[in-house]
């Protein structure tokens, strides 16, 4: 920040015009009503983003608006006594670079029931290789222990692995004893996916049936799936009985096609975890196992480093199917003040 102004990737759209992002400077008057002002140490890219960065009107209401559902840093000011300044925090969801501004900025300003505590076992920028992605994941692996996932019971699969929940959801599951098997369409990270865990590495064809029967052969005890749409019922019905699949992707598709049988007859549960609005206790819970008992040092391969003047190009690898683990992003530019 260069006094009391700082840069934020702004998307804005002319008349008629698609919208675009581009770095502009702001200063505290322009964030949004809140009592908590925090300065931004980190943030990260999550697919959510990358969508925001286009003006998605699924994902961003009003415009102009600064995407960054995650961030992480210290309290600069705050109109209650829940934080002081000085605090280390962590912000995730909550509306967070969808319905407000978000972390792709020096500074974001939020209601005082957003942020919880950064755990004292985490750094903002070791918070922020989790981020959105890794607190889905562990939402993931908390849904499968909930419905009695155990590692007796057999593998779990977990789909879209080289993705940012995929790569956490597979390093989790690999540290409680799970034999994991690892579905990727990026065969030059099988190496890698097997250096976090993963005790098979699996093509995207091994859930490609073009089988529309009711049940397929019972596979696997459960699974994390990040994509949705076909993969994602073929995972459902390879699924053994009374086991549970947590769900939270789309990248395959919205369209579920799938039948009853795997619920009446396997007693098959699926679980759909959303992070944006999860409850203040459960989020406390999460943040806790993931500074504790679940608490992985990534791999420095799966993590990637910008500024915001590197973001853009990091978000079009994303959109290309190109980007892997994590993205972390400093919300810093080499751009000069403007005079």
């Amino acid at each position: 920040m260069v006094g009391s102004r700082f840069p934020a990737l702004i998307v804005r759209q002319s008349d008629g015009d698609a919208a675009q992002a581009a770095i502009e400077w702001l200063s505290n008057d322009d964030l949004p009503a809140g009592e908590v002002l925090v300065d931004v140490e980190w943030s990260s890219l999550n697919y959510k983003d990358a969508l925001a960065s286009r003006g998605h009107r699924g994902v961003v209401k009003t415009l102009p608006h600064v995407p960054g559902i995650d961030c992480a840093g210290r309290v600069a000011a705050c109109d209650s006594d829940k934080f002081a300044v000085g605090d280390e925090v962590v912000v995730t969801g909550c509306g967070l670079g969808s319905a407000a501004w978000g972390g792709y900025a020096g500074r974001v300003r939020v209601p005082e029931s957003w942020p919880v505590p950064l755990p004292a076992e985490l750094t903002a920028e070791r918070a922020m290789r989790l981020g959105t992605a890794g607190f889905t994941a562990a939402q993931c692996v908390d849904a499968l222990l909930h419905h009695g996932a155990e590692p007796s019971r057999g593998p779990l699969l977990v789909t879209g692995a080289t993705g940012g929940v995929g790569v956490w959801s597979v390093a989790i599951l690999a540290e409680l004893g799970f034999e994991v098997i690892a579905m990727s369409g990026k065969p030059d990270w099988q190496d890698a996916l097997l250096g976090l865990g993963a005790a098979r590495v699996v093509g995207r064809e091994a859930l490609a049936s073009a089988s529309d029967k009711p049940l397929l052969g019972a596979d696997f005890a459960g699974g994390v799936d990040t994509v949705g749409g076909a993969p994602l019922s073929a995972l459902v019905r390879s699924t053994r009985h009374r086991g549970c699949v947590a769900c939270c992707g789309l990248v395959a598709g919205v369209d579920l096609p799938l039948n009853v049988y795997p619920f009446i007859l396997r007693g098959v549960t699926v679980a759909g975890v959303d992070s944006e609005k999860c409850p203040r206790e459960p989020r406390l819970r999460m943040w806790k196992n993931l500074a504790g008992p679940w608490r992985i040092d990534l791999p420095e391969e799966w993590i990637t480093r910008v500024d915001l003047d590197g973001l853009p190009a990091q978000i079009e690898k994303m959109f290309a199917g190109q980007s892997v683990g994590r993205t972390i992003v400093q919300p810093k530019t080499a751009a000069a003040l403007p005079a």
